[in-house]
């Protein structure tokens, strides 16, 4: 998702080719969904719609909405090639309130999409536009990489992926509160064969206090915190990954 610019415009078609399906993830929001109710589903920062059909094959009711046309062109595709009944909008993630009237019983944002806020106010802003849109007692989904333990080794390089066939990685610049992943891609062999190098910037790295003070400022309760989609608590000292579950 851009903020003033549309920054996926020129990777839409190749930001997930190397990703690599987590086999935990289902299984962890089948048992989040099924504890707390959950029918109906916004993924807010839905990008090239991935999650929107683990969503649906989970049985749910599905909207997806990015700030990106062009991710929300790949999604497109995606789910005419799926045939998936997936509504799709347009949609500034701070103000989802001005697009639905109808509340969802859960709202994701995934993949680090919160780090593309500018400054805290902007967070709090987007926190409570998906709160707005929530039924009370619904949930919000927060997940990133960017960790705790990883924030504070400051890792320059890190290897996302590595086949055969395609190498995915991640040269990092780290500024302040914010970092810039320089993504080197390549790939080896059929039509996409070659290098590309691209770059994402995200603002403000919010780490899990981070996102604990402003989930609550934002009047969220009941917040947890896990390490992986297995479901183990998170660990400040460990995890490589931190997704958080907030109550309205």
């Amino acid at each position: 998702m851009g903020i003033e610019r549309d920054e996926y415009a020129d990777i839409a078609e190749r930001y997930d080719l190397f990703e690599r399906a987590d086999d935990e993830m289902a299984p962890f929001f089948r048992r989040l969904f099924d504890a707390h109710r959950v029918w109906r589903v916004l993924d807010c920062a839905c990008g090239t719609g991935r999650d929107l059909v683990l969503f649906h094959a989970l049985g749910r009711e599905v909207v997806g909405t990015d700030l990106s046309e062009a991710m929300l062109a790949r999604a497109r595709r995606r789910l005419a090639e799926t045939t998936l009944p997936i509504e799709l909008r347009r949609a500034d993630y701070r103000e989802l309130p001005t697009h639905f009237s109808v509340p969802f019983d859960a709202v994701a944002c995934l993949s680090t999409s919160i780090a593309h806020m500018r400054n805290e106010a902007e967070v709090i802003r987007a926190f409570r536009s998906m709160r707005d849109v929530l039924r009370d007692d619904g949930v919000l989904v927060l997940s990133q990489g960017t960790t705790d333990a990883q924030w504070r080794e400051q890792p320059r390089f890190l290897l996302a992926a590595n086949t055969p066939e395609v190498s995915r990685l991640f040269v990092i610049d780290y500024h302040g509160r914010g970092a810039t992943y320089h993504v080197v891609d390549v790939c080896r062999g059929g039509a996409d064969e070659g290098m590309r190098v691209w770059s994402v910037e995200y603002a403000l790295m919010l780490l899990r206090d981070d996102q604990e003070r402003l989930l609550r400022e934002a009047g969220f309760r009941g917040v947890e915190f896990f390490g992986s989609y297995r479901g183990e608590p998170y660990d400040k000292n460990a995890s490589r990954r931190l997704i958080v579950v907030a109550r309205k």
